[in-house]
């Protein structure tokens, strides 16, 4: 009895050593920012909503017409994101969004299956951008994947927030205090017509 006491003595005090580590090991530097922020994709300067998702591990972003093709031996994805799916660019009122797809061409970083709930399992390529959000470049995984029935194009996971230290606030949004460069929708334009 005194043994088993001694034990539950011991195991207590560790329980609050952990538990005191664990509340005190997030980053005084750690950002608070809204469940939905805006993004740019820095190879493109295209501005995008994103929601910050602590249920998903892998973050993700809307692209259409996915071709995998090889590139010096090494697996590559060309993928584009039209812009009329998600009309969020700004605009001078002279584009439509319609009329702006972007390509782009990544590396695949890895291939991944995602087991979804009452449809079948689904295989998605895995590519690395950098992406700026809140002021900061960031560089994260994403999944590609066509998004364009939901109200957000961009999905940023734990891997993403875990490893940049960012805190999620459920109840808020646009919570940034920095923007990001980002081009016009006319810009754009341009830019994919070239």
């Amino acid at each position: 009895m005194q043994f088993i006491n001694y034990f539950l003595i011991i195991s207590l005090g560790l329980l609050g050593t952990a538990g005191q580590a664990q509340a005190g090991s997030a980053s005084p530097e750690a950002e608070v920012l809204g469940f939905v922020e805006w993004v740019v994709l820095e190879e493109a300067g295209v501005r995008l909503k994103a929601r910050l998702d602590t249920g998903a591990k892998t973050s993700s972003l809307h692209a259409v017409n996915i071709e995998a093709f090889t590139r010096d031996g090494q697996e590559w994805v060309r993928f584009q994101v039209p812009l009329g799916d998600h009309e969020d660019q700004p605009s001078e009122g002279t584009v439509a969004h319609e009329d702006v797809v972007l390509t782009f061409e990544r590396p695949v970083y890895r291939t991944v299956l995602i087991k979804r709930k009452g449809a079948p399992s689904q295989r998605r390529h895995v590519v690395k951008m950098r992406f700026c959000i809140a002021g900061h470049s960031h560089e994260t995984q994403f999944s590609l994947t066509d998004r364009g029935k939901f109200a957000y194009p961009v999905l940023l996971g734990r891997r993403f927030l875990r490893d940049d230290s960012i805190l999620v606030s459920s109840e808020d949004s646009f919570l940034a205090r920095q923007a990001c460069d980002y081009k016009t929708l006319e810009q754009l334009a341009e830019t994919s017509a070239s």
